[in-house]
């Protein structure tokens, strides 16, 4: 499985033994890092593993910071990953069978090296049970891309000829709203397609 992990400086230690423990495993890691224990900012980590995951160049992710909080709150916004944030090995299994989850975020002060490598351990070998929670997991992501909307799918500025030729050769959606500056040229073109 191709997995992605990244800390900031308070879950580094943590990190390190994970990314050990995945290794160990047989699993291809990716490491966005940070490198060191020197205080960093998670989100400048966190959220390009976390990009990795929603653009589907990896399977899974792990993230651990102080609590965990911090990095599933930046997992979270990101269309198709599904975070959680696990103290034990409970919570690891019932996230994966009950949520479906693809990003486990892990609390580097709050839990120690042993119990972080057993829930990786769970969460990973647990399979999600479907059924009744398949359709409560397709209402989460409803409800999430009613409100989380790619880059294409925001209003444009301004529209140019060139962004309707991208779209139309894209097969890509234009969205515009009532601030959205429509150039004269396009003007022109639509009025010309009449």
């Amino acid at each position: 499985m191709k997995i992605a992990i990244a800390c900031d400086h308070a879950g580094f230690d943590t990190k390190l033994v994970v990314k050990k423990f995945l290794s160990d495993k047989g699993h291809e890691v990716q490491d966005f890092g940070t490198n060191s224990a020197d205080p960093v900012d998670y989100p400048d980590f966190i959220y390009p593993a976390a990009l990795a995951l929603s653009e589907g160049r990896v399977d899974r992710a792990i993230l651990t910071d102080g609590a965990g909080y911090p990095s599933a709150a930046i997992a979270a916004v990101l269309p198709g990953v599904t975070p959680a944030v696990c103290f034990d090995t409970v919570c690891a299994s019932l996230a994966r069978q009950h949520s479906n989850t693809n990003a486990l975020c892990l609390g580097g002060k709050l839990i120690g090296p042993l119990l972080a490598t057993e829930i990786v351990r769970v969460w990973l070998e647990t399979d999600f049970l479907g059924g009744r929670y398949a359709t409560r997991f397709e209402k989460v992501q409803k409800i999430k891309e009613r409100h989380l909307r790619p880059p294409s799918l925001l209003p444009r500025r301004v529209v140019t000829v060139q962004d309707v030729k991208d779209a139309f050769e894209n097969r890509e959606p234009l969205v515009l709203n009532e601030n959205t500056i429509i150039t004269p040229s396009v003007l022109d073109a639509i009025r010309n397609l009449r």
